[in-house]
């Protein structure tokens, strides 16, 4: 029976030695396999998407002055603009003030003007106008009395009445 069991695990180690060849003999070509195509495919990247790159790099290379140029005409630019526009707020400013006090000012001129019209206006009515009406209604008063005077002097002398007939 020793001689059996020795025969029988020597027969299963065998087996497990031929099956785990088969493995790797199956992975052998698996990968040889795979390695063929990723072979191709490194070989179609090469030919394909480094002369790509390699056009990429050299534009980069040739493009990169014009690009830091034009950065820094922005920059350059931008801090111009920005200097202009703060002059440009301080001017606007500077009129804004300007314009404020002048329309204070023509404002305070006209209502001076108007106070010294009105005053005036009152002057000429207290100092002209009204010794004018007054001696105007003077000479109304003057003479529809001196009318009246001699009106009725005509009166009387153009009519003839009898006294008598007057109260009657």
């Amino acid at each position: 029976m020793d001689n059996t069991i020795l025969t029988i695990s020597v027969v299963v180690t065998g087996c497990a030695v031929l099956l785990q060849a088969g493995i790797l003999v199956g992975m052998f070509i698996a990968m040889r396999r795979t390695s063929a195509k990723m072979e191709s495919l490194a070989e179609e990247v090469k030919t394909k998407v480094l002369p790509a790159a390699e056009l990429a790099q050299s534009m980069m290379t040739e493009l990169r002055p014009k690009i830091v140029t034009l950065v820094d005409n922005v920059s350059v630019s931008t801090t111009v603009l920005r200097t202009q526009m703060e002059r440009m707020d301080a001017t606007l400013t500077d009129i804004i003030d300007r314009t404020r006090l002048q329309v204070i000012r023509a404002d305070e001129f006209v209502n001076s003007t108007m106070d010294k019209l009105e005053e005036t206006r009152e002057a000429v009515q207290r100092t002209v106008v009204s010794p004018v009406r007054h001696i105007s209604g003077l000479m109304h008063g003057v003479t529809a009395g001196v009318e009246a005077f001699f009106s009725r002097r005509r009166d009387r002398e153009s009519v003839n009445v009898p006294q008598d007939e007057m109260f009657i």
